[in-house]
């Protein structure tokens, strides 16, 4: 915000508006999630915004980037240490724990949609508040759960018209990940002088972090390096190879990555990422996940094998419109109410909530007085008839419905209005002429694509 306190205010760096033309694209990919959700059985969790920092350095880690450098935490009025949460999956967790669905039938399938806070650099796509999507499950050590969850992404993404590259990788148990760091900070002993100064401090506190940097000059010195699937225990490699075996049957093509380590410290065994086709960087991976098997267990609950997968919105709904993919058209209206004067728009405004109340796709336009006005506006909604409203039927108690296909006019009765049009449009679903009555969203109608008509038209010369 600027800090001339009479300026305009402004947005926050690194936060973002949601503005009403990025809707149809947020209500597209939520609808899709939701429909996955129903699907495989998912039931929908949310977790508060706010919670213990403590939480986040338990189960993030403490070395992380996450907790050392993004996470916005702070005193509140008690001074207790308070975060607001950097990432989805720990408030599912201390969710499940403290709730007691450790003692439901598992496993217990949980996901869930909304903003989270890094104080990171903003760049295309990455905002400090952003929002993710994520589905958790907990109580299947099974690797057909990974193989699901990763069906549920491959689907997601086919759904939204995007080609994407699987990437997979195992990271073993945490026996098998300490024996690999201390080879590959080995590795690294004689060759620190050619790694930064940040770079040789992550060696030494999370040395996997090198594995998935960036920077062209490190991929090249780690081409040598060693690789931890060389360093996989029998179970860890029984686990993979059942892995490997199902996406083998699902006909699921992956790319094997041994420098997938994913950015968080509980994960375990199995984690993968889904990448564009035309990113091969892993820069602008539109989601990844994997195990976390002892996360439940170290937060205080009891052991619990657990496996998740979470995308970015904001960087999905950005490679949308890179590739100018388009959501769907949201079904018109069925009916349009137009008025002509102060009454007429009384006894209107009743008959409009008649009508919605009955289940009708119905739309209005209650500020404007020309009747050609409102009728360019109901053809350009795409409804099907037009209820007027205009002194002559004030004063009859009626209602005029055109037909805004032909222009054909009737008159009914005001209190019949409402069972009229639910006959014509049963009548015309029948006749397989015009949609039945059903649902749709309010961002169907675009006001910048309303002729500025002030015509004070009647219906008959409209």
């Amino acid at each position: 915000m600027s800090k001339d306190p009479t300026a305009p205010p402004q947005l926050l760096r690194g936060m973002k508006d949601i503005l009403p033309l990025d809707q149809p694209y947020w209500w597209w990919l939520f609808d899709t999630l939701r429909r996955l959700a129903t699907d495989f059985s998912f039931e929908r969790i949310e977790t508060p915004i706010l919670e213990s920092t403590s939480l986040f350095t338990r189960s993030v880690g403490e070395t992380t980037d996450i907790v050392q450098k993004e996470m916005y935490s702070f005193p509140d009025k008690n001074g207790e240490s308070v975060a607001l949460r950097p990432e989805g999956t720990t408030g599912v967790v201390r969710a499940y724990i403290e709730h007691g669905m450790l003692n439901q039938p598992q496993p217990v399938k949980l996901w869930y949609f909304g903003p989270f806070f890094r104080h990171d650099r903003p760049q295309s796509g990455r905002y400090r508040q952003f929002w993710q999507f994520g589905f958790e499950v907990f109580g299947a050590p099974q690797p057909v759960m990974e193989c699901q969850l990763i069906l549920m992404a491959r689907a997601l993404f086919s759904t939204l018209g995007l080609e994407t590259s699987l990437q997979l990788n195992s990271l073993g148990d945490p026996t098998v990940r300490e024996q690999y760091i201390k080879a590959f900070q080995a590795w690294f002993k004689t060759r620190k002088s050619e790694l930064s100064e940040d770079q040789r401090l992550q060696l030494q506190r999370n040395p996997l972090r090198l594995l998935d940097s960036h920077d062209p000059h490190l991929h090249t010195l780690l081409d040598g390096a060693p690789q931890i699937l060389d360093y996989l225990d029998e179970p860890s490699k029984q686990h993979f190879a059942a892995v490997v075996e199902y996406l083998d049957e699902l006909d699921i093509p992956f790319v094997l990555n041994p420098r997938l380590v994913r950015g968080l410290d509980y994960y375990r065994r199995t984690v993968w990422e889904f990448w564009p086709t035309d990113d091969e960087s892993g820069q602008a991976s539109l989601g990844g996940g994997g195990r976390y098997d002892t996360l439940v267990e170290e937060l205080g609950g009891r052991p619990t094998p657990a496996v998740g997968f979470a995308g970015g919105v904001d960087r999905l709904l950005l490679k949308l419109k890179e590739r100018q993919i388009q959501p769907p058209r949201a079904e018109p209206p069925q009916l349009y109410v137009a008025q002509l004067g102060e009454p007429a728009r009384k006894k209107m405004l009743r008959l409009f909530e008649d009508l919605r109340r009955a289940g009708l796709r119905v739309a209005e336009s209650m500020t404007k007085d020309g009747l050609k006005q409102q009728l360019e506006v109901a053809g350009k909604l795409g409804a099907h008839y037009t209820l007027i409203i205009g002194q002559k039927e004030l004063m009859d108690d009626t209602v005029l419905i055109r037909d805004m296909e032909n222009g054909m006019q009737e008159v009914v009765a005001y209190g019949k209005a409402v069972v009229e049009m639910e006959k014509r449009l049963a009548k015309a679903k029948a006749n397989g002429t015009k949609p039945m009555p059903g649902l749709v969203k309010p961002e169907r109608f675009d006001p910048r694509q309303v002729a500025d008509s002030t015509d004070e038209s009647t219906a008959d010369d409209a």
